[in-house]
C-alpha cells in the first residue's frame, strides 16, 4: 500500500490505528524513557562546555599532524592541568582546551603547541573565557523557557477554548526536553551554547506538530454531542489518524537537512558546533514527532474524558451500542467500523423509501 493510499484511507476511516485507545502503553513508554533520562544524569557527568566552566582555550591553524596526544602532553609539561580537552576544528585545526592558565603558562603553552604541529607560534591563537558567560546563558535559557510555556499555556487555552489541550501540548513539550537531555547526556557530547539554542528551537517544532493534530482534533470534535454514533475518544482518534501521515512527511522532511549536518558535519569535517546543534535538533525533532502523536493528544483526550458530560455521552453512545466494542477501546491496530469512509461526528444519513408506484 502507498503512502497515498495509506493517508487517504486513514482520512476517511477506511483504515484506523488504535492510538488514543493504547494510550495506557504510550505512557509507560514514555514514563520508561523519561526515568531512563534521568538516570542518565546520575550515572554519567554531564560534558559542560568551556563556555560553562571556564579556562583557557588554543587554536592550532594548519596542522602538520593530527594526533591529539601531542596536544595533552604539551599541556602536561606546561601546566598543571592534566585533562586537556582535544578536538578536530576543520580539516587541519586543533582546539585545545585547559583548565585557566596564568600568562606565563598560555605562553609557554602556545609555544610548545606550535612546535608540536609544525606551525608558526601566530598560527596558535589563545583565548580565556570565564564561566559567567556561560552561567548567564544558561540562566536566560531557562526563564525563555518558563516564559514560553506559560505563554503557551495561556494562548492555547485561548484558542481552543479548553485547558486539556494545554495540558497535552505542556506534557509533550516535557516529555521531548528530558529524553532530548538524557540522549544528549548519554552521547559525552559537549554542553555548548550552540546545544541551548537547539534545545530552544526543539520546542517551537514539538509545538507546530502539536497544534497540527489538536486543530484536527477540534474540528472532529466540534459537534460530537449531537450524534450518538462514535464516542469522543474516538473522534479524536480519527483526528490522529487524519493528521498522522502529515506529521511523518513534515518530520521526515525536517530531519533530512538535520541528518546531513550531523553526519557530514560532523564525520567529514568535524565541526564541534554543527555537532553539538545537529544532535540536540536531530533526537528532539524525532521524540516531537512521536510525542506529538502518542503523548499529547492521548493526554489531551485523558483529562478530557473525565469531564462529566463526555463520560455520560459516551455511556449513552455505548449502551445504544449493546454488546457492540468501542472503536477507541477495540484490541486490534487496524480498525474498521461497520460505517467506515464516514467522516466521525457526522450522522448516518437514513436510508430513502422507495415509493410504490
Amino acid at each position: 500500500m502507498s503512502m497515498y493510499t495509506l493517508g487517504n484511507a486513514l482520512y476517511t476511516g477506511e483504515r484506523s490505528y488504535n492510538i488514543i485507545g493504547r494510550r495506557k502503553l504510550w505512557f509507560t513508554i514514555a514514563g520508561a524513557l523519561i526515568l531512563i533520562s534521568v538516570l542518565m544524569f546520575a550515572v554519567r557527568d554531564v560534558n559542560l562546555g568551556i563556555e560553562f566552566r571556564g579556562g583557557s582555550q588554543f587554536t592550532v591553524s594548519g596542522a602538520q599532524t593530527k594526533s591529539q596526544s601531542l596536544a595533552v602532553d604539551v599541556v602536561r609539561e606546561n601546566s598543571t592541568d592534566d585533562s586537556a580537552r582535544v578536538s578536530e576544528v576543520g580539516a587541519d585545526s586543533i582546539r585545545v582546551q585547559t583548565a585557566e592558565l596564568d600568562d606565563i603558562q598560555t605562553q609557554e603553552v602556545r609555544s610548545g603547541l606550535a612546535e608540536a604541529y609544525g606551525v608558526d607560534e601566530a598560527n596558535v591563537a589563545s583565548t580565556y573565557i570565564g564561566p559567567t558567560w556561560g552561567a548567564d546563558v544558561l540562566k536566560k535559557a531557562v526563564q525563555s523557557f518558563l516564559i514560553f510555556v506559560c505563554l503557551i499555556v495561556l494562548i492555547l487555552w485561548a484558542y481552543f477554548r479548553t485547558w486539556t489541550i494545554a495540558i497535552g501540548a505542556v506534557g509533550a513539550l516535557v516529555n521531548d526536553l528530558i529524553i532530548t537531555a538524557g540522549v544528549y547526556v548519554a552521547s559525552g557530547f559537549e554542553v555548548t551554547p550552540a546545544t541551548v539554542i537547539g534545545f530552544l528551537t526543539i520546542l517551537g517544532y514539538s509545538l507546530y506538530d502539536t497544534v497540527v493534530v489538536f486543530d484536527k482534533v477540534r474540528e472532529n470534535t466540534e459537534a460530537f454531542k449531537s450524534q450518538t454514533a462514535f464516542t469522543y475518544g474516538e473522534q479524536a482518534n480519527l483526528a490522529v489518524n487524519q493528521t498522522l501521515i502529515r506529521s511523518i512527511n513534515t518530520s521526515v522532511t525536517g530531519l533530512l537537512p538535520v541528518g546531513a549536518v550531523l553526519v557530514i558535519g560532523v564525520a567529514f569535517q568535524g565541526a564541534g558546533t554543527l555537532r553539538d546543534l545537529s544532535l540536540a535538533l536531530f533526537v528532539g525533532m524525532t521524540v516531537s514527532a512521536l510525542s506529538s502523536i502518542f503523548i499529547a493528544a492521548p493526554i489531551a483526550v485523558w483529562f478530557k474524558e473525565r469531564s462529566p458530560d463526555i463520560q455520560d455521552h459516551t455511556e449513552r453512545v455505548l449502551r445504544l451500542r449493546g454488546d457492540a466494542a468501542p472503536v477507541a477501546a477495540h484490541p486490534d491496530t487496524d480498525i474498521k467500523p461497520a460505517n467506515a469512509g464516514q467522516h466521525l461526528g457526522q450522522r448516518a444519513q437514513p436510508k430513502r423509501r422507495r415509493k410504490k408506484k
